[in-house]
């Protein structure tokens, strides 16, 4: 009579071997595939107003972002808390979020690279204001592959 540990020996670890060197030959033997990577790059301007001293409670800010070339003008409104005393937002401004930089018609702003001027409008009188370069950008792909044997 075998014994139980010639039993393992002889069917279940030969058949554990057996299924082993079928995965590793489909992994040796499937062809090599060039690993593609897709990139994106956007640059974002943070515009800040803030009341320092936190004087006049809540209030409205109106961010209007200026495109100096087309002379383009692109506004998002904040409502600032009574409690909180300031804001800061991204231009341009996702056009998913609830709120974002769009021009009278209502569109997005679509930014071109170039010279910007912004200012803050709060409770209707200009309060801060300045000026931005909108960068340009580029992408480069690197395709990985593999070697040929």
């Amino acid at each position: 009579m075998a014994s139980l540990s010639t039993l393992f020996l002889s069917g279940g670890l030969r058949r554990y071997a057996a299924a082993a060197a079928l995965v590793a030959g489909a992994l040796v033997a499937s062809p090599a595939k060039a690993q593609t990577w897709m990139v994106s790059t956007t640059p974002y301007v943070k515009l800040g107003v803030l009341d320092k001293y936190n004087a006049l409670g809540g209030y409205s800010a109106v961010f209007i972002v200026t495109e100096e070339k087309s002379n383009k003008q692109f506004l998002l409104t904040k409502v600032v808390a009574k409690g909180e005393n300031g804001v800061d937002v991204f231009f341009p401004t996702e056009p998913s979020d609830p709120e974002y930089f769009k021009n009278m018609a209502g569109l997005a702003a679509q930014p071109t690279p170039g010279n910007y001027t912004w200012e803050c409008r709060v409770n209707g009188k200009r309060a801060v204001g300045g000026h931005f370069v909108y960068p340009e950008t580029g992408n480069d792909v690197i395709v990985v592959g593999s070697a040929k044997r």
